[in-house]
């Protein structure tokens, strides 16, 4: 005869025997085939990292790709209080320190669209490591460099180094929102259709912004701890960290073969005359004259040889075909030029004009350029999490408009408030610009072809920096007048107008990040 107790423990029993067997139901079902195979399943020191809490961003991606990425912002900042010992140093004149600065741009502007193709083909994690490795390995140049020559190689390696880590956090970016989609899809979550990771796309315009703002302090209080090689040394402790993130947590990847890029091969011929194309382009753009005939007509000869060898390659390193078929994503180029080419050329014209044209010092110039800063980390993080692309970029062209407006206003006499109040003025579009065309481009860009995407939306950048160079230069040929700096505002408030042209009729802007 079975007593009480032993019927409730064989009760007991099978319930929780029936427990188990359900969650192990469950998990099967829960987890799909394709999910264990994916090729882009991190894997690191620590083990696999997979999506995070409710299949979303895995969010211990976000520490390599942001200090990653902020490389590039830091040591384009970092130069400019470096430039005047520098140039002491080395008896140097201007002309010849002002390679410091153009050696990184140009190794930028060709690097970014080069090494996100080939974070396309190969995955992130080589190239993130690999640029990381450069990028401490110039710092090392820097410092022990005997001559200017060796300096501007070692900004080059920088220029090169730096430009692995945007075009492959975009591509992590784009994967992991992916991977929440299927998860989403297959019953794993409750997300279906939140494939629009703006909260990470504002970390890293946000985290761009910061480093872009405390870069020159930073670097003037490292040359006044130990001279101007601190710029370069601090490269080394920042590669070593970027190396022992990425290696830990970066997802391990085999090459992308698809039928598009031709089973992985690199289109080596396109990417030379790419390269040729930029740097003719920006030499002349940089100093433009005359005497320099040769290398527009250099820049002309190359861009046909590109065309020619693009739109025949079986693998195109740029597939023209497609991008002239994507015209969202040949807009929001076009928009990155002209919205750059009026920020950098009030950044550089404004600064230049507070010193010599109103007389502050770079003391007070810079302190009253920080509210422009400050306004733009604060537009950036009040709006980032909205998708509202159109919205962003029609307000943020407008507002431009009204800031090249003001400077209008400015003279010799002007009070603080008011030139303080310019800078605010042109914080607004500096925080929504750049953010609203990073946005557009994750969405219109090819999945596939995500980095080098994000790599040409860098260039384009770099392009509009180098615009506004040559406009200040144009403008301020015997110093930064008044009367160059309205005529400089007249030119930026026709950039802004076209801007605001091209961003108000399209409609499709509105679309963009809405659930799919």
């Amino acid at each position: 005869m079975t007593g009480p107790s032993t019927l409730l423990a064989r009760l007991r029993s099978r319930r929780q025997g029936a427990d188990r067997a359900a969650a192990s139901s469950v998990s099967a079902q829960s987890v799909p085939a394709s999910s264990v195979s994916a090729p882009l399943a991190p894997t690191g020191a620590d083990g696999p990292a997979g999506p995070g809490p409710g299949g979303g961003f895995n969010r211990r991606l976000l520490a390599p790709m942001v200090l990653g990425s902020v490389l590039n912002p830091i040591n384009s900042s970092m130069i400019a209080v470096a430039l005047v010992p520098v140039g002491t140093a080395f008896g140097a004149p201007p002309a010849e320190t002002a390679w410091l600065v153009s050696g990184l741009y140009l190794a930028t502007a060709v690097g970014q669209p080069v090494i996100g193709r080939l974070v396309d083909t190969y995955g992130p994690r080589r190239l993130y490591l690999a640029g990381t490795a450069l990028v401490g390995l110039a710092g090392l140049v820097g410092v022990l460099a005997p001559t200017l020559g060796l300096l501007v190689v070692a900004r080059v390696l920088l220029g090169i180094g730096t430009s692995a880590a945007y075009p492959a956090a975009m591509y992590l970016t784009r994967s992991e929102a992916e991977r929440a989609e299927r998860a989403g899809r297959t019953g794993r979550t409750g997300r279906t259709g939140r494939n629009s990771p703006t909260g990470v796309l504002t970390v890293l315009a946000v985290a761009n912004q910061t480093i872009a703002v405390i870069g020159p302090t930073l670097g003037g209080l490292l040359i006044g701890l130990g001279g101007w090689r601190t710029i370069f040394a601090v490269n080394v402790p920042l590669s070593l960290a970027c190396l022992v993130l990425g290696s830990a947590r970066l997802p391990a990847a085999g090459p992308r073969r698809d039928g598009r890029d031709g089973g992985g091969r690199l289109d080596r011929s396109g990417i030379a005359l790419f390269a040729v194309l930029l740097l003719a382009l920006m030499l002349f753009v940089m100093r433009p004259g005359t005497e320099r005939w040769y290398l527009p007509v250099l820049a002309v000869l190359a861009g046909v040889g590109f065309v020619l060898r693009e739109t025949r390659a079986r693998s195109p390193f740029i597939d023209l075909r497609a991008l002239a078929g994507n015209r969202p994503l040949v807009a929001t180029y076009l928009r990155q030029v002209l919205g750059c080419t009026a920020s950098y050329a009030f950044l550089y014209g404004y600064t230049q004009w507070l010193e010599q044209g109103r007389g502050l010092s770079a003391a007070s110039a810079g302190l009253v350029l920080l509210p422009l800063s400050l306004t733009a980390l604060a537009v950036s993080g009040a709006t980032g999490r909205r998708a509202a692309v159109r919205g962003k970029l029609v307000v943020g062209a407008a507002v431009q408009m009204a800031a090249c407006a003001a400077l209008l206003t400015a003279g010799s006499a002007s009070p603080p408030v008011l030139l303080i109040a310019v800078g605010v003025l042109a914080g607004i579009p500096q925080g929504l610009i750049g953010l609203g065309n990073q946005t557009a481009l994750y969405h219109q860009a090819d999945p596939a072809a995500i980095a080098s995407a994000a790599g040409l939306l860098r260039t384009f950048m770099y392009l509009g920096a180098m615009a506004a160079s040559a406009a200040n230069a144009a403008f301020f040929p015997h110093g930064a007048t008044t009367a160059g700096l309205h005529h400089l505002a007249l030119f930026m408030f026709g950039g802004a107008a076209l801007l605001f042209l091209l961003v108000l009729p399209d409609r499709s802007l509105g679309r963009l990040g809405s659930a799919s």
